[in-house]
């Protein structure tokens, strides 16, 4: 495929319902002011619409899975979880005593185990939404799924964990667009009513000309899970996901993706190339690094430093900070001059005490949800497939350009067949001899005989 350009990208996504300004708006001085409309931005709501009743399947019912139902079920009247997936049997178990709590059974005769289950719940006739929340690895071919068998999605990021789950997501996307399938994913931040304001602020020229960027996710290591008596291989990668690149793409897609998607988001385009650093010093399993540090080019002399760190008894922090000529902004909540004064902040609702409170009164992951509601019920179409696979390909750019220590470009990661994971899935033994990536070395792989495809 050719190259995507930035203005083929604005193209498209505006076509998918991304929300990306013009051209013109975004990094430019320009002070027309520019409308909603003009930024395709979705509604804040207080819930969502009444209408017909819609009834949802939910594939990967682990914890955040079982948290993405109740964000569904919380958004608007007359939402069901009618169905559930998961290869574990005791996932299952555990989000069905959980709806049972809620006194909202899930029949036992739509529960579907094994890696075949989703199909199973996806050719129940009367689902009409799908939640996609497995470890990334398998987000294509369930996308694919879903949009086969007519179903609106929510799926979580990030989308794919390698080029060929990115490309065959950009091709399902297309296809949901063509027959009306509304589609959000798990981008909190663009649901989130401050980042909304703030960035309508910075469309309308507040910060001046966007000249540069960084974004940081830095956090203590984040769970996994010891390996217990009678799991195979297989059973043993998959209950620990979230250490395997192969299942999650390592923690630059997995978790630091929701910010490069906010400088995607604000300066209206991908990075063209990335060059980075990365490394493994307390990692217990898996074959992930611990950190990261890239810089990603955006062109025209804009670049953004993009860094996420999983280590103990370290600073965190996470978040964004977009400079421009006229000032610089956190893209959530408050606009600054060059000389550090408050331009703007956003406005935060008043708790019962009459004391201001620090976040928004409906969370954005019940948000995200209430925009899917509203789309089906109303006919206001979304699709946002297209422009969270673009912001997971720039972490998997930042990835492998650490990985392997060369400069990656946007055109060779967008055209690489590397293609994560087991030739076949399935439970039993597996080759688990990882090599953690070394930069420099000929050959760069994370991947075993039994697995496919290298990086770059």
């Amino acid at each position: 495929m050719k190259n995507i350009d930035r203005r083929k990208f604005i193209s498209n996504a505006a076509l998918a319902g991304v929300g990306i300004a013009g051209a013109g708006a975004l990094l430019s001085s320009c002070k027309r002011k520019v409308e909603n409309k003009d930024l395709g931005l979705p509604p804040i709501l207080k819930g969502a619409p009444k209408g017909k009743k819609l009834r949802a399947g939910l594939i990967g019912a682990g914890n955040r899975g079982t948290g993405a139902a109740i964000n569904f079920i919380s958004s608007g009247p007359d939402l069901e979880i009618a169905a559930l997936a998961d290869v574990f049997q005791d996932k299952i178990d555990a989000c069905r005593a959980r709806f049972d709590s809620f006194h909202l059974p899930i029949p036992a005769e739509n529960c579907f185990t094994g890696f075949d289950g989703y199909k199973k719940l996806m050719a129940l006739p009367d689902i009409d939404v799908v939640i996609l929340a497995t470890p990334p690895q398998f987000r294509p071919e369930h996308f694919l799924e879903a949009v086969t068998t007519n179903k609106h999605v929510f799926m979580e990021k990030p989308v794919a964990v390698d080029p060929v789950g990115i490309r065959s997501i950009i091709t399902s996307a297309k296809k949901a667009g063509a027959i009306g399938l509304n589609v959000v994913t798990g981008t909190q931040r663009r649901h989130e009513e401050d980042y909304i304001e703030t960035y309508k602020q910075v469309m309308n020229g507040a910060i001046g000309t966007i000249t540069s960027a960084k974004a940081f996710w830095n956090q203590e290591h984040v769970w996994f899970r010891e390996r217990e008596p009678g799991w195979n291989d297989m059973e043993y990668m998959i209950r620990n996901w979230n250490n395997f690149c192969w299942l999650c793409g390592d923690h630059i897609l997995d978790t630091h993706v929701h910010n490069i998607d906010v400088i995607n988001w604000f300066l209206g385009k991908h990075p063209e190339k990335a060059i980075g650093y990365g490394g493994r010093a307390r990692r217990v399993t898996g074959d992930q690094y611990d950190f990261f540090s890239v810089d990603f080019d955006y062109g025209n002399c804009v670049s953004s430093h993009s860094m996420c760190r999983q280590i103990d008894s370290c600073v965190t922090a996470t978040g964004e900070l977009i400079m421009g000529t006229e000032g610089y902004t956190n893209c959530k909540d408050t606009i600054w001059d060059l000389k550090g004064n408050i331009k703007w902040q956003f406005n935060y609702p008043l708790d019962e005490n009459g004391k201001k409170m620090d976040h928004v009164l409906i969370p954005e992951y019940v948000q995200e949800h209430m925009h899917l509601v509203y789309a089906i019920r109303t006919g206001n179409y979304v699709n946002e497939a297209e422009q969270t696979a673009i912001s997971t390909l720039t972490a998997i750019m930042g990835r492998t350009a650490a990985y392997t220590g060369r400069v990656i470009t946007w055109d060779e990661i967008f055209k690489s067949d590397t293609d994560l994971g087991p030739s076949k899935i399935e439970m039993g033994p597996v080759n688990m001899a990882f090599e953690v990536p070394v930069p420099g070395t000929p050959v760069i792989s994370t991947v075993t005989p039994a697995f496919k495809g290298q990086i770059i």
